[in-house]
């Protein structure tokens, strides 16, 4: 798996850390605070949306909220943080991955649809922040997921080519994107995404449940 890898990128929320639960609890409060109800496909629709995306998706999809994208990102943000602060742990095996990885000179970077603060908050609240190069969000490029563009602007912080690295997600559209920037992905099991495992092992160059089984050396081969 990491054979002529000189780079890790993790997408954040759901492959790095078991954090997907606080969006269903934040959707929740936020839609019952102004007495929304989710359209159809709504968690479909705004999968591998940026940050930004995904607070313009509710100005559409809800033409009664008087709100600029800014206000609903700072009040997302203001609902979050709290719990990214105290309540979300890395995954199974994540923290020894990291340090080996650092150990063996691999550089590793962060390409999130999440925003930036709280990407922040959540890795240095984990103490692990020293290990990431760069912290890139689906914010500051052209395009989200499943386009490329957030991968593909990592691999250029960290100086390496997109075939140099390998990457971890954990649902379809950003496995896609990993793929679509010409890089190797590993599909992270996530309660959040167990609807979708079948596409994503369909996708993914590897399927894991914990980060020890790369170790161990008994993570799956999609396609195989």
């Amino acid at each position: 798996m990491l054979k002529g890898k000189k780079a890790v990128i993790f997408d954040m929320d759901g492959s790095l850390i078991d954090s997907m639960w606080i969006w269903l609890e934040v959707d929740k409060q936020y839609m019952g605070k102004y007495e929304l109800t989710a359209p159809e496909n709504f968690y479909p629709d705004i999968e591998g949306k940026s940050f930004i995306e995904t607070a313009q998706y509710f100005l559409d999809a809800f033409p009664d909220l008087d709100f600029t994208v800014e206000d609903v990102c700072r009040e997302w943000t203001e609902m979050a943080i709290e719990m990214y602060q105290t309540r979300v742990p890395l995954k199974e095996g994540a923290e020894e991955f990291l340090r080996r990885m650092d150990e063996q000179g691999i550089l590793m970077g962060i390409a999130t649809s999440n925003s930036k603060e709280l990407a922040e908050t959540v890795l240095n609240a984990l103490h692990v922040r020293q290990y990431f190069t760069t912290i890139v969000t689906s914010d500051e490029v052209q395009r989200g997921k499943p386009e490329p563009d957030v991968y593909l602007k990592a691999a250029e912080e960290l100086k390496v080519l997109p075939q140099e690295c390998l990457v971890f997600e954990d649902i379809p559209n950003g496995i896609r994107a990993g793929k679509n920037a010409g890089m190797s992905v590993c599909a992270v099991h996530d309660s959040f995404s167990i609807p979708y495992e079948a596409v994503k092992r369909e996708l993914a160059d590897y399927y894991i449940h914990d980060y020890r089984e790369i170790w161990n050396e008994t993570y799956e081969i999609c396609g195989e």
